[in-house]
This record gives C-alpha cells, sequence and structure tokens, in this order.
C-alpha cells in the first residue's frame, strides 16, 4: 500500500495522509474481531475505525477538535453492546489503561467477554445504566464517561452517571438519538433541548451532528 498515516489532531488517532480513512495503533496485532481493514506501516499494525459503524469516529470525521480520551485513562462506557467502538478506544488508551463496560443485555455482555479475553483493558459489567447506585461499587473514578444508549431519558443517564464517577476535568461524551427521545420534535429540537440540559450541570465544549455517517445523531462533547 503506498499511502502513508500520520498523527490525527484527536490523540491516539492517525489518519491518511492521502485519503480520508482514520485508524487506532492496535494492542493486539493480528486480531480483527469486527472484520475490519488493516494497515501496517515500521511494524505496526493499524485499524480501520468506520464512522458509519461508530459515534466516536463519526464525530472525529465531522471535525471534533477534542474527544477528551488519552493514553492511560479509565473510561466508563454506557450502552458498550458488542464492543466495536470500545475496542478502538481500547487501542487508544492502551494496555494500561481501563474500560468498565455498562449493558443490561447478557447476550451482549456474553460478545464483549469474548472481546474481553483478547482485550484485557476492557472490564464487562452485566448492569442498568438507569441504576447506577448498582455498581457504584465495582467501577472507580473515571477520566471519561462516554454514552450510546437509545432510551428517552438519555440525558438523565449520562447526567447521573458524570456526578458519580466523572473525575473534576473529566470528559464526558453523549451520542444522543432524537428518534429515541421523541418521534414528533424535530432532530434540531431535540439536540437543543438535550444540550441546555447538559449545560446546567457541565461545560460543553463541542457539538457535532453526525450526518452522514450517522442519521438522527448529535456527539455533545463536555468538561467537569
Amino acid at each position: 500500500m503506498s499511502r502513508k498515516l500520520q498523527p490525527h489532531k484527536i490523540f491516539e488517532i492517525y489518519q491518511e495522509t492521502r485519503g480520508k480513512r482514520i485508524y487506532t495503533q492496535s494492542i493486539v496485532p493480528g486480531y480483527t474481531p469486527f472484520d475490519e481493514r488493516l494497515y501496517h506501516e515500521d511494524g505496526a499494525e493499524y485499524r480501520e475505525f468506520d464512522p458509519t459503524r461508530s459515534k466516536l469516529a463519526a464525530a472525529i470525521m465531522k471535525g471534533t477538535t477534542n474527544a477528551g480520551i488519552r493514553k492511560n485513562d479509565t473510561i466508563l462506557y454506557l450502552g458498550i453492546s458488542h464492543g466495536y467502538t470500545s475496542s478502538f478506544i481500547s487501542d487508544m488508551v492502551g494496555k494500561d489503561g481501563i474500560i468498565f463496560g455498562i449493558d443490561p443485555a447478557p447476550r451482549v455482555i456474553r460478545d464483549l467477554i469474548f472481546l474481553a479475553e483478547q482485550r484485557t483493558n476492557i472490564i464487562p459489567l452485566l448492569a442498568d445504566a438507569n441504576h447506577p447506585d448498582t455498581y457504584v461499587e465495582r467501577v472507580s473514578q473515571v477520566d471519561i464517561v462516554y454514552q450510546d444508549i437509545a432510551q428517552k431519558n438519555q440525558p438523565e443517564i449520562f447526567l447521573s452517571n458524570c456526578k458519580l464517577f466523572l473525575k473534576k476535568g473529566g470528559y464526558g461524551l453523549l451520542a444522543v438519538k432524537a428518534r429515541s427521545i421523541d418521534i414528533k420534535k424535530s432532530n434540531k429540537q431535540i439536540f437543543e433541548e438535550v444540550r441546555k440540559k447538559i449545560e446546567k450541570e457541565l461545560t460543553v465544549i463541542d457539538f457535532r451532528i453526525l450526518e452522514p455517517f450517522e442519521l438522527d445523531h448529535c456527539m455533545i462533547i463536555v468538561k467537569k
């Protein structure tokens, strides 16, 4: 392959010098649980991060200037699902970082356990993000709260978890799913209402509508 990679403005993300694809450097070379495209350069392996499969990748492709995620960070991931996005965050935080992955679906957590056997910085937890008191004894204070949950009370879930777990100066990333909140209102109206709720308690540092990569979604990034 003739293309070369260079560091992106987002920490721990790499981009093509000619092209639009973005990548993370794999901490588990040779392991591709999501059939992702690989690129090898200077003895390192990089995994393509698809913005049509991840709200985080979509936000980066839409120009987010600071995702907050750094090497060695501790992450609380609400709505981790089967682990596509978290596998890339796993690369970003590195082997000394930690991701606490919360999901209420036993089948999803089962799949995540298989992923965590290879990516040992992911800790799957079967729990409901609506009730952070049920896992407060199992999760430490974190540098990042990342949420991707399709429920009507998305902002309330996010705020309650940030209040309990997010360190002062930490970052929160909220992927808002407009159609899960209200099918009668416009996306723009829903996004603005959610943003106003979040701004009452946290400082919004970035806001991106994720189309065309993710329809009916926006990403709100905050700092505590």
